[in-house]
């Protein structure tokens, strides 16, 4: 999994590409309904027609093996767009709304309007969702569209640079590769709309940039995604179902299970439900399985090594850095001052914490910032009503992980 490629867009361009987008947004060659639809159509072709080549490069750049990759990247692309090309005709509809007294005979509507220029800046772990979804939404608005993928991902990256200019119109999205550099000079350009995925650091970048031309954003970062077992729970579903989502993508995933507070009472039973759960999904040997990732870089295998020093292995532990492998891992004896508890650890590390009750659970969350995500596991639904009750999450899936993620219905965020 060698990763070589080291492609930058020339930055004296950057302007002149923002400019050209905006020429086309204000020739309004976007406002048709009918340019959108094609549009949206056309970036499903890109998928479908180009799928091996999509899957190949996430898995030289994460190890991502093909059905999940096709799963979490390709197909959620796919059906988000199937979702704004069978409403994009109610979405832009003008809506009469009433008119005061003070205003008759007036009529007022709400106008749905596209913004403009939006750009779009992506992260590696879901390198193709998460630079066209929002992409797709843009261009289903009516605006133009610059796309940002991430340097950390290059194979995905130079995937879309080839084939976003063979099938999306050039005039109206424009793809810009390269690192630091790339993105301060493309964030100094004036856009009306910016969306970012990323670490909360890179996010106060972002903002104070577009801050200097009062352009809103829209910013989707990280944080920690408790699990609460109860010890009500159904503990072999509970231990499956949490593996699951902290193993996919190797960990990588802004709403994997970040730690776990289970019951002390059912602690050890947990572990050795999610002992027996790995050896499903991976084998004895998750090192030699074809349906376990890799960390996308030498940087963040460092990061999540030396993170691994706020507990004891109990189950895992082992890594090589020559593939940037790291076992699925749970630990315990975990120290709470330790950068462990106190980063988000986005890899596949999993904490475990016993608690006296769930009570203890709710206190230990609600003194910490608000989860990204929350899971709780639990048969008795007094337990749930009481932890949504007390508690403030960006998203909760109950009994359950991830899956409030699948639903377009819900809003997303934290």
């Amino acid at each position: 999994m060698t990763m070589q490629l080291d492609p930058h867009t020339d930055i004296a361009s950057i302007s002149r590409t923002v400019a050209s987008l905006r020429a086309t947004f204000q020739s309004r060659t976007t406002r048709p309904l009918a340019w959108r639809k094609e549009q949206l159509q056309r970036m499903i072709a890109m998928l479908e027609e180009n799928e091996t080549d999509f899957l190949n490069a996430l898995a030289l750049d994460l190890g991502k093996p093909k059905t999940e990759g096709f799963i979490t990247d390709l197909a959620f692309v796919t059906g988000e767009i199937k979702l704004m090309l069978k409403n994009l005709k109610k979405w832009n509809k003008v809506e009469k709304v009433p008119t005061p007294m003070v205003a008759m005979p007036a009529k007022s509507f709400r106008i749905p309007e596209p913004l403009g220029v939006v750009c779009v800046i992506a992260p590696w772990n879901y390198p193709v969702q998460l630079l066209l979804v929002p992409a797709a939404g843009a261009i289903a608005a009516g605006n133009t569209v610059a796309l940002k993928p991430s340097e950390v991902s290059p194979n995905v990256s130079a995937v879309l640079a080839r084939l976003v200019p063979q099938y999306l119109d050039q005039t109206a999205v424009a793809l810009i590769e390269g690192g630091v550099p790339e993105t301060t000079e493309l964030l100094a350009q004036k856009f009306d709309h910016i969306f970012y995925t990323g670490n909360g650091k890179i996010g106060r970048v972002v903002m104070a940039a577009a801050a200097v031309n009062l352009t809103p954003v829209t910013l989707e970062l990280g944080g920690k995604s408790p699990v609460i077992i109860d010890k009500s729970a159904n503990i072999p579903v509970a231990a499956r179902r949490v593996a699951w989502g902290k193993w996919l993508n190797a960990g990588q995933t802004c709403v994997a299970p970040d730690y776990v507070l289970v019951d002390e009472t059912v602690q050890d039973a947990f572990v050795d439900a999610l002992r027996t759960s790995l050896i499903d999904f991976y084998g004895e040997n998750p090192h030699t399985s074809d349906s376990y990732g890799r960390i996308v870089s030498p940087r963040h295998f460092d990061r999540l090594v030396s993170l691994m020093s706020g507990g004891t292995p109990i189950i895992g532990g082992e890594s090589s850095a020559t593939d940037r492998y790291i076992a699925p891992t749970v630990l315990g004896n975990v120290s709470l001052q330790s950068p462990l508890m106190n980063e988000e650890i986005f890899g596949p590390l999993l904490p475990i914490i016993g608690i006296k009750n769930t009570a203890e659970a709710i206190q230990f969350i609600t003194e910490r910032d608000h989860p990204l995500a929350l899971y709780v596991f639990a048969e008795k639904s007094s337990v749930v009503e009481e932890v949504l009750d007390r508690t403030t999450a960006g998203g909760v899936t109950v009994n359950g992980t991830l899956l409030h993620l699948t639903s377009p219905h819900l809003p997303f965020g934290g």
